[in-house]
């Protein structure tokens, strides 16, 4: 049978959003852990170009996951028939995916995923219940390269891209040792994002205490940043970098806090201490990220007090060191 045959040639399916993508670099790890003489291709999508080049775990890459027009779907699949790929782990697990297997019939490669017909299913009924680390470490063991994966809510290990702190990849070092203050899409409801003028008393105390505060998201946050300026002296990074530069920022800051979960997922991956903030409505299991993690929350973020933010940050950043 196709499925027992030496597994040469693998493709693994990850094209975002953000948060889905970091966590897919956990998969990403298993899945090279298994197949450790493979040739491992990663299909993907622009925005996550920068990251994927800089991931020890991918040999090859294709950003063409977003095709349009009969001319571009045409081209993928020649695409991946010519790849001959033995392996295909769908991390994406959407609709789209489930598309290209239907169309890559009908010899298609021997497939981890949900896509109806595939050689190694996915069935598990409680899979859309599961936060995203337990599902995708579910289908893994469903797969058969992850026979002791852990799937109970909370257990399964967090993305470790602390390569990233090795890679130089993002805008030059700051002059003194940095925050990271991610606060989330402008159109977040206020009662789910923590109010700007609280993001400014915050930058204003971390900077008293030494701190360069630097404020990361995208283009739509530029406006919050400003406003955060305003308040305090920080630097804007909104819209000017990419995934791979903000996490390489985060492998070297001292801290990250925010509530925009996909890049505190980023920032947490790539090693820096996270502060998430979040409504009371939320369950952290499935938005707040894992690792060096504490989580603070209110049913009104705006009822957060600053104070007790500070507390929590004093409590999870490493101590400033003095110069001499």
């Amino acid at each position: 049978m196709a499925r027992n045959r030496p597994v040469q040639r693998v493709l693994i399916i990850a094209r975002g959003p953000l948060e889905s993508f970091v966590v897919a670099l956990a998969g990403l790890r298993r899945i090279r852990q298994a197949h450790p003489g493979a040739q491992i291709a990663l299909l993907t999508t622009p925005p996550f170009e920068g990251l994927a080049r800089a991931c020890p775990d991918v040999d090859r890459i294709d950003v063409g996951g977003e095709p349009e027009g009969f001319g571009e779907w045409r081209e993928l699949i020649g695409r991946l028939r010519a790849a001959r790929i033995d392996r295909v782990y769908d991390l994406d697990g959407s609709a789209w995916s489930n598309r290209l297997f239907q169309l890559l019939r009908p010899f298609p490669p021997v497939w981890s995923g949900t896509a109806f017909g595939c050689a190694l299913p996915h069935r598990n009924p409680r899979r859309k219940a599961l936060p995203a680390l337990e599902r995708q470490a579910d289908q893994l063991k469903a797969a058969g390269i992850w026979p002791d994966a852990p799937t109970e809510p909370g257990t399964a290990p967090p993305p470790d891209a602390g390569w990233l702190a090795h890679r130089g990849l993002g805008p030059r070092a700051q002059p003194r040792p940095h925050i990271l203050l991610a606060p989330g899409p402008k159109a977040e409801a206020e009662t789910r994002r923590w109010p700007v003028k609280a993001y400014g008393e915050l930058a204003h105390a971390l900077r008293l205490q030494g701190y360069d505060v630097v404020v990361v998201g995208g283009p739509d946050e530029s406006s919050l940043a400003q406003a955060i300026q305003h308040r305090a002296q920080a630097r804007d990074l909104t819209g000017r970098t990419d995934y791979a530069q903000v996490a390489s920022l985060a492998a070297r800051a001292a801290l990250a806090i925010g509530n925009d979960p996909a890049f505190l997922h980023l920032a947490a991956a790539a090693g820096a201490p996270t502060l998430a903030l979040l409504p009371t409505a939320a369950d952290p299991l499935k938005c707040a990220p894992r690792g060096h993690v504490a989580v603070l929350q209110a049913a009104n973020l705006a009822e957060l007090a600053v104070d007790d933010v500070l507390s929590a940050a004093e409590r999870l950043k490493p101590p400033l060191q003095k110069s001499v």
